[in-house]
């Protein structure tokens, strides 16, 4: 359980495990507290929706070296075969529900 001192601007400046002169309880999950040891949710987000744009990625670039014939999907380990063919099939159930931007299908379609 941190006790706060904070700047005159209000943010924290440091945190101590016993009562001190002008610092307030917080408790541990308190947004300001997480902020100061590097828990920032907000950063946490970004850094999530960057991995989810990474892999998005890296799924298209299989997809590309796959119809390229560079590689095949049988080249992979069989664990990221399963977890390919299970993404592939998420994003076509999602994608059926969503708007159409293409009446014709990419190259990128129907890989694996």
């Amino acid at each position: 359980m941190p006790f706060a001192r904070r700047h005159a601007d209000g943010r924290i400046a440091s945190l101590h495990r016993d009562a001190v002169d002008d610092a307030e309880f917080l408790a541990d999950d308190h947004p300001d507290v997480q902020a100061f040891v590097g828990n920032d949710s907000a950063a946490r987000e970004d850094f999530n929706r960057l991995d989810a744009d990474f892999v998005r990625v890296i799924e298209d670039v299989i997809d590309t070296l796959i119809v390229k014939n560079l590689i095949n999907i049988t080249d992979l380990p069989e664990q990221a075969q399963a977890k390919l063919f299970a993404r592939k099939s998420f994003r076509e159930r999602v994608s059926k529900s969503s708007l159409r931007l293409f009446d014709q299908p990419t190259d990128f379609g129907d890989v694996i």
